[in-house]
This record gives C-alpha cells, structure tokens and sequence, in this order.
C-alpha cells in the first residue's frame, strides 16, 4: 500500500490528510527542537533511550489495529479510553531502545505519523527519559 492510498476519501475519518499533512509538519519541526532539549541534558546522539509514544483515534478496533501492529515491532503498547474524552482512544507505549541521532529519531517520527494515519490515528508525539 502506498502513501497515496491512505489518502483515499473515505468518510468517518479521525484524522483527515489535511490534518495529517499538518501533524506531519508540526512533528517533524518539534523533533529537532526536543532533540535540542534532550542534548542540553547531555544526552548525545549515540545513547540509547526508549521513547514514549502517544496515538489518539475514535474507535476500539481502529486503536487495537494500530496496537497490533506496533506490538510487532516489540513495542510496549496499552489501549484505553483518553481520561479527558471517553469517546477516544489512547494508544500508548515505549518503543526498543534507539540511538538518539536527528536521523533515527526524524525518520521514526515520521514513520510513526504514517502508521498513525493509515490506521486512522493521529500521532501525538514522543517523550524520553533523561
């Protein structure tokens, strides 16, 4: 499946692609800065951490969908209703342990942003541990 079927009209859509398109962005931009953040820690780009991730969507199977998926991965995942919203569904968990380079992390980030919208979740960012 290629990036431009996800992009198919379907109706009842959580995230829609413009809404992906921006998250994307918005991702994308925040990553360096948190990396920036992360390195006035002295965290350095050849360490390791396990990054916390954050998916939202409207649905049970759309969540347990995504969950399978990043499961296969070896990824810690938990599925539960948001505790602001009940009618949406947290997808949360921490990833393998990854190096900290701009390169690996940008090009999970935007992996991430992609799963999400092919499951028709809208990835909320990362976090670490310093």
């Amino acid at each position: 499946m290629g990036l431009s079927d996800l992009f198919s009209r379907r109706p009842n859509r959580f995230v829609s692609e413009k809404e992906f398109e921006a998250n994307l962005k918005s991702q994308m931009a925040m990553t360096p800065q948190t990396l920036g953040q992360l390195r006035a820690y002295d965290v350095t780009p050849e360490q390791r951490r396990r990054l916390e991730f954050f998916f939202y969507t409207d649905t049970l199977e759309k969540a347990a969908a995504l969950a399978a998926e990043l499961k296969d991965r070896a990824y810690e995942v938990d599925c539960r209703p948001s505790a602001s919203d009940a009618e949406v569904q947290l997808i949360s968990g921490s990833t393998l342990e990854m190096t900290m380079s701009d390169a690996t992390v940008l090009n999970w980030t935007r992996e991430m942003c992609i799963l999400g919208f092919k499951h028709d979740c809208d990835f909320d960012g990362w976090e670490t541990n310093v």
